[in-house]
């Protein structure tokens, strides 16, 4: 016998959990299926640190910010949990849009103040500054490894079912909802499958979303911006100066020779315990999820020891911990975040998205119970 469900979230990932959270809250029946089990490394949700940088123009992420800020802040009061660090963030370097930045997030009542390159050096002598400083102090640290347990925790108190160990290995629309075929893939297990059937299904599956939707794609009833997912591979190095404070930072290079080695923007903050995470942004190997070697790439990593060497002072370049994480990236970097038929789809986040992971929540549960859509930029058939 078929189990029948109402909504299905499949990924137990930042953006799952918040979808679950926000469709609890609401009174909706929910069940959050995850394939791993609590606190894996295989995705792009785990770590203690992300980076939440207010450093935005576009209208839609801005306003998105703004009530992201409050959510937090909501969330930690629910909870009881520390979710945000208020450390500041700092975007520096010939960045052309520092301005637009500046001025959006004023008008939004977010804070932002242009600083001296040598007066950012005082403030924060780990870093090297050499052109514009942007100092945002809104800005912060979010701690993903306890924020996903809150988002899960909050969801099944208000009835919400949480399944790890779950892999949907196959999923087909129908005219009136979808059916999934589940996997058991506890210890043990010997997956054992089972069919449900669920009047709409929310597909958070990060590096996987193309795998579980290819079939539906194929078929011409559901088609999203193509999906590369990619091995990136950030680096701990270890604090030299322990006098010194750290705020996150992102660094946008130039022209010229100065920049001729970098592969793309740096992004950095501190991770207590660990170090000072710094890495390049979005240009990891293009990998399978279900074949990954973990192995960083070596030329990257020395180049990010280079950078290191040069822009941060306050570390030791030589001495370092390299980490690995996937991104899910769409052609133009804005998200999916839309509805074709019974499917609610959050996927592409690019490397951007989980400063933005309960407002995501509340717009795939708008998209699941017809309240509102999602802003144009973020539709599945741009």
């Amino acid at each position: 016998m078929e189990t029948i469900l109402d909504t299905v979230v499949i990924g137990g990932g930042a953006m799952g959990s918040a979808a679950a959270w926000a469709l609890a809250r609401r009174g909706r029946q929910v069940t959050l299926l995850e394939q791993f089990g609590p606190g894996h490394h295989n995705g792009a949700s785990h770590g203690s640190t992300r980076n939440l940088n207010p450093g935005y123009h576009r209208p839609e992420y801005v306003a998105m910010l703004a009530e992201g800020l409050a959510l937090w802040e909501e969330l930690e009061q629910d909870s009881g949990e520390l979710l945000l660090t208020r450390t500041g963030i700092v975007n520096h370097g010939p960045d052309p849009r520092l301005a637009l930045v500046q001025a959006a997030l004023i008008e939004a009542g977010l804070r932002a103040e242009f600083l001296k390159p040598e007066e950012a050096s005082e403030r924060w002598r780990g870093i090297r500054f050499g052109q514009q400083v942007l100092y945002m102090p809104d800005g912060g640290q979010l701690n993903p490894e306890a924020a996903l347990p809150v988002f899960q925790r909050l969801a099944a108190a208000r009835g919400a079912e949480i399944r790890h160990h779950t892999q949907v290995v196959g999923l087909k629309i129908m005219d009136d909802g979808v059916r999934l075929t589940l996997a058991d893939r506890s210890p043990g297990a010997s997956w054992r499958t089972e069919v449900v059937t669920a009047a709409q299904a929310v597909v958070t599956a990060g590096g996987w979303t193309e795998k579980l939707l290819s079939g539906a794609a194929g078929s011409g009833k559901l088609r999203i911006p193509r999906l590369t997912v990619t091995q990136e591979q950030p680096a701990h190095f270890r604090i030299a100066d322990q006098g010194a404070v750290w705020p996150g930072f992102n660094h946008t290079p130039g022209p010229g020779p100065a920049y001729q080695d970098w592969y793309s923007p740096v992004y950095g903050m501190h991770t207590p315990g660990e170090g000072i995470k710094a890495g390049w942004h979005g240009v990891g190997p293009v990998v399978d999820p279900d074949r990954r070697s973990f192995v960083p790439e070596p030329v990257q990593l020395s180049a990010l020891q280079d950078y290191a060497r040069t822009w941060l002072p306050g570390v030791d370049a030589e001495s370092f911990e390299a980490i690995s994480c996937t991104y899910t990236t769409t052609p133009d970097e804005d998200f999916i975040l839309d509805r074709v038929g019974p499917v609610v789809i959050g996927a592409g986040f690019s490397g951007h998205g989980f400063k933005f992971t309960p407002v995501v929540g509340r717009i795939l549960a708008d998209l699941a119970t017809g309240t509102r859509p999602a802003p144009q930029i973020f539709s599945a058939s741009r």
